[in-house]
């Protein structure tokens, strides 16, 4: 077992979406402090950030979710696993937030997959996440940008190698050690932690399997195509910020570079945390924490 094991929730409600997915909402942290949703990027899910958010749990109210076919939810059809429907998942979700843990302002802190989806939530449907935290979010750039065949040409690569991503482990200490190969820069804690929080036992097999198939997370990065959400953020209708990897590291990823030129582009709030990749929450989780609560502090959000 990890050495920082996943604490129990205060409260968990299974919401039932209206197609008849389900995601479940779970409360931790402190319920009088200033409210946080959280979520992840494609493939993981939110208890595999844990090295994060448990640096926030004295201060804040925490509710955490996975997107759907994500995590602790149960599988759904491939058929609603699109962009559109996750960001009605969102609205379905916020609205679900305030009916269960009481009406309260709730500041999105979002991760990739998670974080372009809230602002595609918020630029078709009006403020609800307010203000907005978008770590490395992989926005899609204009058709003529010059950062346009590089995003394209990752999202094929990511694509390409979750199709070939193993469907079923007899223990989750292996994926765990696949990632620890791989990803280098991450807290000792977490692998296992996000072992854990992608999986899901089988009992017929006795084997443990991806919470998100590999076909779903494949389909994500290769239908992230929606270039009105870039164009759109110099009008968003919320406060929001821009929390980067490094864009200047040897093997900076797209994303570090996208929220760099967005930020030049349009002026948002922006600010890159060193040495860091796309997992930079669970890299330099203190950091992190820090680039997002001066923001916070900026907008009179938290004192």
């Amino acid at each position: 077992m990890a050495t920082d094991a996943i604490p129990t929730p205060i409260r968990a409600i299974d919401l039932q979406l209206d197609d008849g997915a389900v995601i479940r909402l779970r409360q931790h942290g402190n319920p009088s402090g200033p409210r946080l949703a959280l979520s992840h990027g494609n493939g993981l899910a939110i208890d595999g950030y844990y090295s994060f958010w448990k640096l926030l749990s004295e201060r804040y109210e925490l509710i955490l979710f996975d997107f759907r076919n994500h995590g602790q939810n149960p599988l759904h059809t491939f058929e609603h696993h699109t962009w559109p429907r996750f960001a009605l998942d969102l609205e379905q979700v916020y609205d679900a937030i305030q009916q269960h843990f009481g009406a309260k302002r709730t500041i999105g802190v979002f991760h990739s997959l998670s974080a372009v989806t809230a602002t595609m939530q918020t630029q078709h449907y009006g403020v609800r996440w307010d203000p907005l935290v978008l770590f490395d979010p992989p926005f899609y750039p204009p058709d003529r940008h010059r950062l346009h065949l590089l995003q394209h040409d990752n999202e094929e690569e990511i694509a390409n190698r979750a199709l070939k991503r193993t469907p079923a482990y007899t223990d989750p200490m292996d994926i765990a050690a696949s990632f620890r190969r791989r990803l280098k820069l991450w807290q000792p804690e977490a692998y296992e932690q996000m072992a854990r929080a992608t999986l899901r036992h089988d009992p017929a097999t006795n084997q443990w399997i991806l919470a998100c198939p590999r076909e779903f997370e494949a389909h994500v990065f290769r239908s992230n195509r929606d270039t009105s959400t870039w164009e759109n953020l110099a009008t968003m209708p919320v406060p929001l910020k821009l929390i980067g990897g490094d864009p200047e590291a040897a093997e900076a990823t797209p994303p570090a570079r996208i929220s760099q030129a967005i930020a030049m582009e349009t002026g948002l709030p922006y600010e890159a945390i060193p040495g860091t990749s796309h997992f930079l929450q669970i890299e330099k989780p203190a950091e992190c924490i820090a680039a997002m609560e001066s923001f916070l502090r900026e907008r009179g959000v938290i004192g």
